[in-house]
């Protein structure tokens, strides 16, 4: 991998990984609309991780961690949504949410260590 690990950004990868086969899961089932929102926002949060870690500045990284959290957040209302659908069982998706909530707390705390880093 690299020559330092970076916590959160392998564990995007890997929530990608499954969110990936969460799609293939919900196609089969026949879900095709929030599927796909799924599958975007899901896929984007690593995506703009990979973007952070090529930031020119601290101003662009902190923007970019930004998008990554609302990423993380859009991704939880899909997942509730096709829960309340019965698209997926409490079981099925319990799993992936504590991932989500795992990516959204670490997120958070990078961003708050930012801002006291940075004040304006």
């Amino acid at each position: 991998m690299r020559e330092k690990e970076n916590v959160i950004v392998i564990k995007s990868y890997r929530f990608a990984v499954r969110i990936v086969g969460l799609y293939k899961y919900l196609q089969a089932r026949r879900e095709v609309v929030i599927s796909k929102q799924l599958l975007r926002s899901g896929t984007s949060i690593g995506a703009n991780l990979e973007e952070a870690q090529g930031a020119g500045s601290g101003r662009d990284f902190l923007a970019k961690m930004h998008i990554v959290y609302k990423e993380i957040r859009e991704t939880q209302y899909w997942l509730r949504l096709l829960r309340a659908g019965n698209f997926l069982s409490q079981q099925e998706s319990a799993s992936i949410q504590t991932d989500c909530e795992e990516l959204l707390r670490i997120t958070g705390t990078i961003i708050k260590t930012l801002k006291n880093q940075h004040p304006k």
